[in-house]
């Protein structure tokens, strides 16, 4: 049997497309500072952006990371968020930044970032991070303790914590690799929801008595 050579062509160009491996498309320009939505506009995925001769050098810049985090809160630790919310020129670059303080023995609780893998290096005291992987992988758990100057990572989508197991402040940056990774706190979500999920479905996925989810729920209600 022959094929034709236009055949052949769309066949393997079918193969190609196939295997493609899905990914954001790379920027058709040099920036693409972010404005707030035009009036009639329509969504896109990320922010409008403004006539490049328009950017300045403040579309570029933030300033504060030097300061501290009010670790004052019922998880003692604070995250100063560096995304395109504050840096409008980090549109469509896929990349941010956070600052997390640590009061003693304060916790990043578990959570995750959806749309983000995140890089962490420790500057002040001593942390003990990790993530659990996934059903698939038999929710390994990969722990490690940080002093100064270590780095971890943590793959997009798992879940994650950061505890500080010294007698003193301790101070992390942490690179995503999105424009907005996003956050979903585990406990928040699961027993903080609006409207609450039902006890009785929690009782059972969390095996535990009703009225300890009620108590939960309660804590954590939004």
């Amino acid at each position: 049997m022959r094929f034709s050579k236009s055949l052949v062509l769309i066949t393997l160009s079918a193969l190609v497309i196939s295997f493609a491996k899905a990914s954001d498309p790379s920027p058709l320009q040099d920036f693409c500072v972010a404005i707030g939505d035009l009036k009639n506009g329509v969504f896109v995925n990320g922010k409008f952006c403004k006539d490049p001769k328009q950017a300045k050098a403040e579309d570029f810049f933030f300033s504060g990371l030097n300061q501290a985090g009010n670790t004052d809160n019922k998880v003692r630790s604070n995250v100063t968020t560096v995304n395109v919310d504050q840096i409008p020129g980090l549109n469509t670059l896929g990349i941010s930044l956070v600052r997390i303080d640590y009061a003693p023995y304060g916790q990043n609780p578990p959570h995750t970032h959806p749309r983000a893998t995140e890089i962490l290096v420790l500057v002040e005291g001593t942390l003990y991070v990790g993530f659990v992987s996934s059903n698939q992988d038999n929710n390994r758990l990969f722990a490690k303790v940080l002093n100064p100057g270590d780095v971890f990572v943590f793959p997009i989508g798992m879940i994650h914590f950061q505890v500080n197991i010294g007698k003193t402040p301790a101070v992390a940056f942490a690179g995503l690799s999105s424009q907005n990774a996003g956050v979903i706190t585990i406990a928040d979500t699961v027993f903080g929801s609006t409207p609450p999920i039902n006890p009785d479905i929690l009782a059972q996925a969390f095996q535990l008595d009703v009225n300890v989810v009620k108590d939960l729920e309660t804590k954590f209600k939004n």
